[in-house]
């Protein structure tokens, strides 16, 4: 278990606060954005940012209904002030996730004392799924760390009575409708709807219900926007945002995400990553832990959060990420009751062993898909990526790191497994993901900044691609359209079919993305 505060140890809050910080903001523009959710986020923030229009978003000038307003709000506004930058859309999600981290600490050790508070937000940071959306530009850190607020908000309303914490939840409910739509009152309503019926005849859910101050709270903040949404594009928003991405996601399969009812069984562990093999270990004590109202609560929440996503029609790997806060709290009450053996640590210190060994591996897999995958774009693109040299080099590092810290170092036990996990998690953020991210983005981005600076008044079209990532790094909107007479296009080296290639020279090509200029 964790003790004491020493300054100089691993275990103290001063540590933990800067391995939560340095996981979220260092090397936040180490990748190019990741088409394509990254890249339709940043520059429908960046329109917005462009156009002066704070009302509405659009991606390569064509209306956006996919997300509510608020997340655009915030990265546009950070845009007005530090730049249009990757690392920029970016902020707002590590900036939130850090904020629940850090919420969650203070929960954590309101409930079961400092030394659980800094492990459940250490947990909860450097888990791989935390780790993957809170160094995003999307709508899923911010929504994450909005329903996490509003979940321990309404237990705190149950536990204590506290109106404050309450109305607080709607705040927080509030923001979360302007991120992501219904989803943000139905996870936390839910959740507080059964505990409440299972613990006390619904009478808390009741009270909880009517709170005049906290609907008006809600009304004001997330009903303008609605409404001016609604007024301005009728049907169209309705069908867009509400059928297309609420409903239709629910009962049908959009975009190919399909999967079966198990998917989330699957998921689950991996998004919890490294501390997955805890998972086995909690199951054994669902039943003394249901006794107690406090993990019920939290129980409710993942189940509820598991069984509902796992009646979607779509289903993408994110969505049980709403349920890993309440699994974390889950994990450390049952630490603080029944400390791990040294076996169940061993099966931890193998699980971020592993997760080291793929990082090394990560260069080695490229080259091999390069031999072995037949498309004709993503092939080329690991033939010809970076030199994985220094993704090695990081990965034997910290691998020799672990080892001394697993078998050398005689400090606390779960200070040296934080340690050796932050190294991991590190190794990914800081190495392995900004390699990825070269390998498979860097033409879009090379392109568009060579188009930015040698031709900026170019009117380029997208042709038979869908990158919006190009357009934020070019600066200005790329409609897909077939292109006129004085059009510049982008196009990829096997996408070209329908082109009349005698028509264009090639300005300028990256790793098979060719931009193309007209001979006029």
């Amino acid at each position: 278990m964790i003790h004491s505060c020493n300054p100089l140890r691993w275990t103290s809050a001063a540590w933990v606060v800067l391995a939560l910080l340095s996981l979220y903001l260092v090397r936040l523009a180490g990748a190019p954005l990741f088409d394509v959710d990254e890249g339709a986020f940043a520059e429908a923030s960046r329109e917005m940012l462009a156009s002066g229009d704070w009302g509405h978003t659009t991606l390569n000038g064509a209306d956006r209904f996919d997300k509510p307003i608020f997340i655009y709000w915030c990265q546009a506004a950070l845009m007005a002030v530090l730049g249009p930058h990757d690392w920029v859309a970016r902020l707002p999600s590590a900036l939130a996730v850090l904020a629940a981290t850090f919420a969650v600490w203070r929960f954590a050790a309101q409930q079961w004392g400092e030394a659980a508070g800094q492990r459940a937000a250490f947990m909860l940071g450097s888990s791989l799924g935390l780790l993957a959306i809170g160094r995003a530009a999307t709508a899923d850190g911010m929504l994450n760390a909005l329903l996490i607020g509003t979940g321990l908000c309404l237990w705190n309303f149950a536990y204590t009575g506290s109106r404050t914490a309450l109305r607080w939840a709607y705040v927080w409910c509030a923001l979360g409708l302007l991120t992501k739509g219904p989803v943000a009152l139905l996870i936390p309503g839910v959740t507080l709807l059964i505990w409440s019926l299972i613990t006390n005849r619904g009478r808390t859910a009741w009270q909880a219900l009517w709170e005049p101050k906290g609907w008006l709270l809600l009304i004001v903040i997330a009903a303008p926007w609605y409404l001016y949404a609604l007024q301005r594009h009728e049907m169209a928003f309705v069908e867009g945002f509400f059928l297309k991405h609420n409903v239709q996601r629910f009962t049908g399969t959009l975009e190919g995400h399909g999967g079966n009812p198990l998917y989330y069984l699957v998921v689950l562990p991996v998004l919890l990553l490294p501390w997955s093999p805890w998972c086995v270990r909690l199951i054994g004590s669902v039943i003394t832990q249901w006794a107690q109202p406090l993990q019920r609560f939290l129980w409710i929440w993942v189940l509820f959060v598991l069984g509902f996503f796992s009646l979607s029609g779509t289903k993408l790997p994110h969505y049980m990420l709403y349920g890993l806060a309440p699994l974390v709290l889950l994990i450390v009450a049952q630490s603080v009751k029944h400390p791990a053996s040294v076996a169940w640590q061993a099966a931890l210190w193998v699980s971020a062993a592993l997760s080291c060994a793929l990082a090394f591996a990560v260069p080695f897999i490229a080259a091999w898909g390069a031999t072995t995958v037949t498309d004709s774009w993503v092939q080329p693109l690991l033939a010809s990526a970076p030199n994985g040299f220094w993704v090695h080099v990081a990965a034997a590092c910290v691998a020799a790191a672990g080892v001394w810290l697993a078998l050398i170092w005689r400090g606390d036990a779960w200070a040296r497994l934080m340690a050796c996990v932050w190294l991991v998690s590190m190794l990914w953020v800081g190495v392995v993901i900004p390699w990825l991210g070269q390998v498979l983005q860097a033409p879009f981005q090379e392109v568009a900044t060579w188009a930015r600076q040698h031709h900026p008044d170019a009117r380029i079209v997208q042709w038979r691609m869908h990158q919006p990532s190009f357009a934020f790094y070019l600066g200005t909107p790329t409609t897909q359209q077939p292109p006129a007479a004085t059009d510049w296009v982008i196009v990829r080296h096997d996408r070209v079919e329908g082109l009349d290639m005698n028509r264009y020279a090639t300005a300028h090509s990256h790793r098979g993305l060719l931009l193309l200029k007209p001979l006029l």
